[in-house]
């Protein structure tokens, strides 16, 4: 039997996504919903579409360069022996 969902887990599940930038995968985990429900959502509109989601997924691959690059600097910048 379908487990019905409340309208604001819903929004709570499609902010987490597209304003946190979390992969699908993980909320859907954290929320026990499948993904495929989730994608459903999403492609039927209830609060993002393709381009917010690309850049939701553009931040969150930022985010790991900027880590790299702090890391690579801070190895640059130690002194040698």
């Amino acid at each position: 039997m379908a487990q019905l969902i409340s309208t604001e887990v819903k929004e709570q599940v499609i902010k987490e996504i597209r304003d946190n930038g979390k992969r699908v995968v993980d909320v859907a985990a954290s929320y026990d919903i499948s993904t495929k429900t989730i994608y459903h959502w999403l492609r039927d509109g209830l609060g993002t579409n393709t381009s917010t989601l690309e850049i939701a997924k553009l931040k969150r691959e930022n985010e790991q360069l900027y880590s790299i690059l702090g890391k690579v600097t801070a190895e640059l910048k130690r002194p040698k022996r």
